[in-house]
């Protein structure tokens, strides 16, 4: 079990020192910026979607801890190439499974499983708003909202 956790930290520190898609787009059309003003974490996601509602690019700027830097990361890497709803819909599966609602063990869901890295802030309920701020700040731009907050 310790050999997995390191994993997950590993996984976790990569993203947040090495982060994917962070730039802004310049061909964006939607954007929102998400704010936890406990912890200070500051973040703007920027998405280019389509008439189809595909999310054909997803990026973000900011700054925070490394949750919440390795949380979005990772959500522009599996969002991509998503519908509009199979995203709000992966976002609503794991909100529940860090607030503890769901188990993503052996779930169906490939994008899903590769959310499991984030699985401790389970047990810090202070550290779930920094692994959700990202997701929180993608569906406020998919709903035309410019800002967020975790309070």
């Amino acid at each position: 079990m310790d050999d997995l956790r390191d994993l997950y930290q590993e996984v976790i520190l990569d993203h947040g020192k090495n982060p994917r898609n962070f730039r802004h787009p310049e061909d964006a059309n939607r954007h929102a910026e998400g704010d936890n003003p406990l912890c200070g974490d500051r973040l703007t996601v920027y998405l280019k979607v389509g008439h189809n509602g595909l999310v054909e690019d997803v990026a973000f700027e900011g700054r925070g801890c490394a949750i919440s830097v390795a949380s979005a990361s990772m959500m522009t890497e599996i969002v991509a190439g998503k519908t509009e709803e199979e995203a709000r819909a992966l976002f609503r599966r794991f909100h529940d499974f860090v607030t503890g609602k769901e188990e993503i063990e052996g779930a169906d869901d490939d994008d899903l499983e590769k959310l499991i890295v984030l699985a401790g802030v389970k047990q810090f309920p202070m550290r779930v708003k920094c692994a959700t701020l990202a997701w929180h700040t993608m569906t406020a731009a998919m709903d035309g909202e410019n800002a967020v907050t975790t309070e």
